[in-house]
């Protein structure tokens, strides 16, 4: 597996080494020890989530608050995306700045979100399913949203379309008004 660091040096690009034959394909897709290297800590996943979303449907930025953070590791397993995490840490020289990739079923990769950083992405192809390991169990109370489009935030969404929005996320706080990290 090749690991790799995105422009946020803690989100991490994590591309499997495929084996393709006449039969098809087999590839690693999760490795307690390689990713404990990557990420310098042993990491607990509790549950995995699946959603799927036709083009032009945007989910988030979430994250959970401090008490009860959640890393996020993941992946398409069909369509295409373009995934992005937002630094949310106040004492992080990299606070506010962002990091964003397409992760689809073509490339295999998948994106290691750690805690203290928000999390969303874009459906850029016709449909698309998205699987994910996160790190904490859901919690309604510490479940909280950015603006997609916050200017101070600059996200370059690859969209040609309005997108599609839950009401929450349509109505999330800016980044500067938003409950955040330390």
């Amino acid at each position: 597996m090749e690991i790799e660091p995105t422009a946020l040096p803690e989100v991490l690009l994590l591309s499997p080494r495929v084996i393709e034959d006449g039969r098809g394909f087999f590839y690693e897709s999760w490795n307690a020890r390689v990713f404990t290297k990557a990420v310098g800590e042993d990491v607990a996943f509790v549950q995995d989530n699946h959603s799927g979303s036709r083009r032009g449907v945007l989910r988030g930025l979430h994250y959970q608050l401090p008490d009860q953070p959640q890393g996020k590791l993941v992946r398409v397993v069909a369509g295409a995306v373009f995934d992005v995490a937002v630094d949310i840490r106040r004492t992080s020289p990299n606070f506010g700045r962002w990091a964003g990739v397409e992760l689809s079923t073509d490339n295999r990769a998948q994106l290691w979100i750690p805690p203290g950083f928000a999390h969303g992405f874009v459906a850029i192809s016709d449909s698309a399913e998205v699987v994910y390991k996160v790190t904490a169990y859901y919690s309604a109370a510490h479940d909280r949203s950015i603006r997609w489009n916050d200017l101070d935030i600059g996200i370059e969404w690859p969209l040609d379309i309005e997108p599609v929005l839950s009401d929450k996320d349509a109505r999330a706080p800016f980044l500067q008004d938003a409950e955040l990290f330390a």
